[in-house]
């Protein structure tokens, strides 16, 4: 999977948090924080691009999105567009733009959301798991709902070129690790997961595919199977047969069912409590006399008991 377009990417880029660059100190090395080991992917104007960076952008796109950029060519991509985000910043900068009372009140509001939004979480986290006893419950009164068929696993390491399949069949033949080999050349998104697939079934993927994994014995490891997304070498790495399957290969599944509504229950129990700690007053007058899509300039008033409305007043002329 690659990135089809620069500016899309830019764009989701652009929109989420950042993390922004740190300027280089002479003779003084800052204090690395995050999964990287602070080095330096790019230089901006002096401000520099690390990986601790990168790794925290990475983490703010959409899951479906992350794939994309643990690719050599997503990388590349990535990279290009904080660069570009930054000279953006400091062109903004020289131009006034981050002092402005517009900025600022965004600004503001942003905290506002950040900090209610962390509030949550933390509440929501911490009264809101789902638990075993609960997963339990539900698998019980649901066991019909995780029948499943026949599945398998496997990985697989897909490349663009016959010649470079055959020298990574040559390397697995000489021992070579399929998980690590997955993770340096394949162009799957599975490629940072050892080239892994999870479990399907039947008609899950493409029949040339499919064709071959389904024929392999657990454990084994294919020739090269050419598809219209390249070449493939797979390795089969489970199996298991039709019927209902356990509560553990289901959990996320029950988890993800349940943990709404209890997180929902959750939401709803703490505004109830802020409420019954605090003085709120509604102003329901004032809240009547509200315009549906906001106060629009030039809008005619509404009229007091007695009195006629008043239409709006035209703008006088310069």
């Amino acid at each position: 999977m690659h990135f089809s377009k620069t500016a899309a990417v830019l764009l989701l880029a652009l929109s989420v948090a950042m993390t922004g660059c740190k300027k280089q100190q002479a003779g003084t090395e800052a204090k690395q924080e995050g999964p990287g080991k602070g080095i330096v992917l790019a230089e901006v104007n002096g401000a520099t691009i690390t990986d601790n960076d990168f790794y925290k952008e990475q983490a703010a796109l959409p899951p479906q999105l992350k794939p994309m950029t643990e690719t050599p060519e997503g990388k590349k991509e990535m990279i290009d567009t904080m660069v570009v985000r930054e000279l953006i910043m400091q062109q903004a900068a020289k131009d006034g733009i981050d002092k402005s009372p517009e900025v600022a009140a965004k600004l503001e509001d942003l905290k506002k959301r950040v900090i209610v939004e962390a509030f949550l979480k933390k509440k929501i986290e911490e009264s809101g798991k789902v638990t075993d006893a609960e997963m339990q419950d539900y698998y019980n009164k649901n066991k019909d709902k995780f029948k499943s068929d026949a599945q398998i696993r496997a990985s697989h390491i897909l490349v663009k070129s016959e010649a470079e399949a055959k020298d990574i069949e040559k390397q697995l033949k000489g021992g070579a690790s399929f998980e690590e080999l997955a993770k340096k050349h394949s162009i799957d998104g599975a490629a940072p997961k050892g080239g892994d697939l999870g479990w399907f079934g039947k008609n899950s993927m493409i029949p040339e595919f499919e064709k071959v994994a389904f024929g392999l014995k657990e454990g084994e490891t294919s020739g090269i199977v050419k598809t219209q997304f390249g070449y493939h070498i797979i390795k089969k790495t489970g199996a298991r047969p039709a019927g209902p399957r356990s509560l553990d290969e289901v959990k996320d599944e029950i988890k993800a069912a349940l943990q709404p509504a209890k997180q929902q229950e959750v939401f709803k129990k703490l505004k109830e409590d802020l409420k019954k700690q605090a003085k709120v007053s509604v102003k329901e007058d004032a809240l009547k006399e509200l315009g549906g899509e906001g106060a629009k300039e030039g809008a005619a008033h509404p009229a007091k008991p007695g009195e006629a409305a008043q239409p709006a007043q035209p703008a006088k002329g310069k």
